[in-house]
């Protein structure tokens, strides 16, 4: 059975004034499709332990829903003790916390390259692929040099109106780096795949990045 690596961001908040972390759909949905469709799923972090939540992913409705998938947030692995060999794909929610640990994690940046480099799996949604910021790999290349790909733009970041708290625009840092950054309308779902890299562009297409994701692996 193909195992999938989840990594989750540990940080909760923006500043004293802004609590954020883990976009509940963005993990919820796609650790559902991975389990439907008979895939083993590991839920790993920086840090392990309990994953906050951003408050704004949560309303009744769907704390409810995923009542049974939420467990799974309350005691992530460590992701520097697991052994990347034993994972097909590597996926990455989003959520604002991930713009504020990711980016540094060393240990983040050497799965990823690990997965590139074995030709496998990787996949990210809305703020998710701010765990590419910074990786590169074992050629001295920017991990998303040349990939075509999306996620949560510029425009959906001013209007959340966020932006000016953000360490970096994530559109921006990723075209800086090389990247084919490819967005549809604001808060429209929309997924680009580009051979073993999958990516979402912002909640409204968490469903359809783990539908793609699947097909690839």
């Amino acid at each position: 059975m193909k195992k999938i690596l989840m990594v989750l961001t540990n940080a909760s908040k923006i500043d004293d004034e802004h609590e954020t972390g883990l976009w509940l759909s963005e993990f919820a949905e796609p650790y559902e499709e991975f389990k439907n469709q008979g895939f083993e799923v590991d839920v790993a972090s920086l840090k392990g332990g309990r994953i906050p939540l951003d408050p704004n992913s949560l309303d009744d409705e769907n704390v409810e829903k995923w009542k049974g998938i939420t467990k799974e947030l309350d005691q992530t692995l460590v992701l520097s003790q697991l052994n990347v060999n034993e994972y097909s794909g590597i996926f990455l929610p989003g959520g604002h916390g991930t713009m504020f640990d990711l980016p540094d994690s060393a240990e983040l940046q050497k799965a990823l390259a690990h997965f590139a480099e074995s030709n496998k799996a990787i996949g990210a949604v809305c703020h998710g692929p701010a765990g590419f910021v910074g990786t590169k790999l074992s050629t001295g290349k920017w991990l998303v040099e040349g990939k075509s790909l999306t996620g949560f733009t510029n425009e959906e970041e001013q209007q959340t109106g966020l932006d000016s708290l953000m360490p970096f625009l994530l559109e921006t840092k990723l075209r800086e780096q090389g990247a084919q950054f490819e967005k549809s309308e604001a808060w429209s779902d929309h997924v680009m795949t580009d051979g073993k890299f999958v990516t979402g562009q912002n909640p409204q297409s968490s469903q359809s990045t783990a539908e793609a994701f699947v097909k690839v692996l």
